[in-house]
């Protein structure tokens, strides 16, 4: 199989000084389906932490409107990738993120562990379920994009590198990790939302589904079931089989923007300033 030509030009892109244009690449090319997927899981985990799962619980936001604040949360995120955090689109985004958080009373661990969670589930997404392995260029470069959006987002003591985050990364989910009454509502509510995408599929079979994409520790902050070990097996094989078909496609000529996309609260008439809570 030949090298795409976008990570041919990732080889010769630096992951400190090119890292916006290595993201944009990796996000709108090269794995634009994955990255979806794995930024889904990514919030699903930070739902697992108590403190983030009773702010988002005490809005009732994910009761009675679940869908919207995931088009909300995927159109702010993919504006600052897409448009780049330095264009006049990226900074009204980040803006319009730092007035949501605003709000809220949110530590600055917390805040720590959702940056870390952006810049390493893609990538243990791609050990798992990518057509082709990261390069290490791709991999710092994610480390460092998302670092210059927590900047800007006026986080505090950001780990200065890739190995220190992933340990905190690591060590805030065994810690924090439990189950309590608002992960469970929250993750109920986000479970279904899935769901309702795909209404023609049995909703016992596509919890399963679900649930064989976590593991043990986040399935035990939900209250959700073990999957059966075979279920598990099967959903693995699909996306790897998916991942070798994608390997036999050839490059994408157009980027595949999340932002261009219908989206199920607005269909494509929104603006920035209209995102979040009212």
């Amino acid at each position: 199989m030949a090298e795409s030509p976008y990570l041919h030009e990732i080889r010769g892109l630096d992951p400190v000084a090119d890292h916006s244009r290595i993201v944009y690449l990796d996000t709108c090319f090269e794995f634009p389906w994955d990255t979806t997927r794995s930024l889904e899981l990514a919030l699903f985990r930070t739902f697992a932490v108590p403190s983030v799962a009773a702010l988002l619980d005490s809005t009732g936001e994910f009761g009675r409107a679940a869908q919207k604040r995931y088009d909300d949360t995927d159109l702010i995120l993919s504006t600052i990738v897409e448009a780049g955090y330095d264009s006049d689109e990226g900074k009204r985004a980040i803006r319009q993120m730092n007035r949501i958080h605003g709000r809220f009373e949110i530590s600055k661990d917390d805040f720590l562990y959702v940056l870390s969670s952006f810049v390493f589930e893609p990538i243990r997404w791609n050990a798992r379920f990518g057509w082709r392995p990261l390069i290490e260029t791709e991999k710092l470069a994610t480390f460092e994009f998302w670092r210059e959006v927590g900047r800007r987002m006026a986080i505090k003591e950001i780990p200065a590198s890739y190995e220190e985050l992933e340990r905190l990364n690591e060590e805030y989910e065994r810690r924090h990790f439990r189950r309590t009454e608002p992960s469970e509502r929250v993750g109920r509510a986000t479970r279904d939302m899935f769901l309702a995408w795909f209404p023609g599929l049995p909703k016992r079979f596509g919890a399963q589904a679900i649930y064989a994409l976590m593991d043990e520790p986040l399935l035990d902050a939900f209250g959700f079931p073990r999957p059966p070990r075979a279920l598990r097996a099967t959903v693995e094989t699909a996306l790897r089989a998916r991942a070798r078909a994608v390997a036999m496609l050839p490059p994408r000529r157009r980027p595949r923007l999340r932002t261009k996309r219908r989206t199920r609260t607005y269909g494509r008439d929104w603006r920035l300033e209209d995102l979040g809570p009212a």
